[in-house]
């Protein structure tokens, strides 16, 4: 997700249930302008064609859960537009928020194994997904081997941010933490055609510090702090980074 295994930056990437139904909308992989990012990636027409049959789309409002812990695992979402969290309850009855998603990215997967879903995702602001019934997403990516070889990348890459996590949680200080999650948000941003300087956060401070293991009030005064030295500009969620080379710095443990 955020940080490799020597402790750098990384570029790899830190209810409603809604039936499959001819009722949904019909979307085309062809036509999407995140395809790159998706798992439609490498593949010719004849088989984008392939992969629209199968794809429908699913509107939810800010606050909407796509799926709950519990609920039986049948497909898997790629989001389209807007912004997720997916998050667990502790057995204190706690949530524990586990990643947050943006528009390219699949979320979903932590079905697989048991058939049933192991945390709960919700809309962070209106947003769009498409859904990919797993079963003839399955059987299709036999047939196309580049989409298998893509699902396969993207199954690897959430292992990667799993492992990551650990990595994060467990060597750095708070402040390097909250560093590494604004430049992974940046990245994440730049790579989607976004300012990688300008955003709006689209979750609470309490739910960064959910995810980053930190409580509110060390994100706050994290947050104070980089404006104080310029690192960055906060107004309310609106953010500028102002010295990405200073955010930089405190990960490597460097001078700014």
């Amino acid at each position: 997700m955020l940080i490799n295994s020597q402790g750098k930056l990384s570029h790899v990437d830190l209810k409603v249930t809604f039936p499959l139904t001819t009722n949904n909308m019909r979307v085309a992989c062809s036509q999407c302008n995140l395809r790159e990012l998706c798992l439609a990636v490498g593949l010719d027409d004849d088989d984008l064609h392939k992969l629209d049959d199968l794809v429908t789309k699913r509107k939810l409002k800010r606050g909407q859960q796509l799926y709950r812990a519990g609920d039986a695992f049948e497909a898997i979402y790629a989001i389209r537009t807007g912004f997720f969290k997916t998050d667990i309850l502790t057995e204190e009855g706690l949530e524990q928020v586990t990643g947050f998603q943006m528009a390219g990215e699949i979320i979903g997967m932590d079905g697989i194994s048991n058939e049933h879903h192991v945390c709960n995702a919700t809309a962070l602001e209106d947003s769009e997904v498409c859904i990919m019934p797993y079963d003839q997403l399955e059987d299709l990516s036999r047939s196309i081997k580049s989409l298998q070889q893509q699902f396969h990348k993207i199954m690897s890459r959430e292992i990667v941010r799993d492992q990551s996590l650990m990595i994060l949680l467990g060597s750095m200080r708070a402040e390097e933490r909250i560093a590494a999650f604004l430049l992974n948000l940046s990245q994440r941003m730049h790579m989607r055609g976004y300012s990688a300087s300008e955003f709006h956060l689209r979750m609470t401070r309490e739910e960064i510090g959910s995810y980053l293991g930190l409580k509110l009030e060390t994100v706050s005064r994290a947050f104070s702090k980089f404006h104080d030295e310029g690192l960055i500009g906060v107004q309310q969620k609106y953010i500028r980074i102002l010295n990405a080379d200073g955010l930089r710095a405190l990960l490597n443990h460097t001078p700014s």
